[in-house]
């Protein structure tokens, strides 16, 4: 009976220590004398031999490597750069990761994102990593990189270039030619507000000439007379006492 008993416990022990469990994201391969098994587990649990077989986890999750580098630029500058690279091991290929590179191949992708990207941003000039140029340089750093790696079973989704550090002076010029380019926008639309206000005045100049034109040319001496004869008459028509010197079409009032 005590037998048995020592049996039943060596028998747990054993399946406690030959049990993995591959958890959601990652992927388990069976390593026995050294040598990988082909077969890989993304979930659930394996069993496995503690004595002769060794359980290797790893995750195929997309994972960030984060990355502080000085990189050269077209015209001999260092430019300063926080550097994320979001990469994932292809699940077909862990195999081959583990066998080629071992479980610290963010090493070997940080060697060769150096590699690439001190390539690639040597075509381009520093002011080019500050402006719209950037998202360029990002794809062509990544397409490198995927170049050499993807082979190897870890794809590269994308490179970002999250903060870039321009050498001093050339950060003042950029800021004073931008300043320049402000001021010269903010002349041009006061200069656009100028000429607009000088038509409106135009416009009510003109406006002004052509009305008066037009009553010149209706004022005829038959017209002048006729405003004439009403403007006597509405004067012998008021009750107040008046002077009129008048040479006979024109009368000048003086109130007494």
């Amino acid at each position: 009976m005590r037998v048995n008993y020592f049996f039943l416990i060596c028998f747990s022990v054993m399946f406690l220590y030959g049990c993995a469990v591959i958890k959601p994201g990652e992927i388990g391969i069976k390593r026995k004398f050294g040598k990988l098994s082909n077969n890989a587990k993304t979930s659930g649990a394996i069993l496995y031999n503690p004595f002769i077989t060794k359980v290797i986890k790893t995750s195929i999750q997309t994972r960030n490597l984060e990355l502080s580098i000085s990189l050269p630029s077209k015209e001999g500058l260092s430019v300063v750069s926080q550097i994320s690279i979001l990469y994932r091991l292809d699940k077909s290929m862990v195999q081959k990761v583990i066998n080629n590179y071992g479980l610290n191949y963010e090493n070997i992708i940080s060697s060769i994102f150096r590699s690439a990207s001190a390539d690639v941003c040597a075509q381009f000039f520093a002011k080019d990593m500050h402006s719209g140029m950037r998202s360029q340089i990002e794809q062509s750093i990544k397409e490198k990189m995927g170049s050499i790696l993807t082979s190897q079973g870890i794809i590269i989704e994308s490179v970002l270039m999250k903060s870039i550090q321009l050498p001093p002076g050339l950060a003042n010029s950029i800021e004073q030619r931008l300043q320049a380019e402000q001021d010269a926008m903010r002349m041009e639309f006061l200069k656009q507000q100028a000429e607009r206000q000088a038509e409106i005045k135009i416009i009510e100049a003109k406006g002004e000439r052509d009305a008066q034109l037009i009553q010149s040319e209706g004022l005829t001496p038959e017209i002048i007379k006729l405003k004439s004869i009403e403007a006597f008459k509405n004067l012998s028509d008021s009750p107040n006492a008046k002077i009129i010197i008048t040479n006979g079409s024109a009368p000048f009032l003086i109130n007494p």
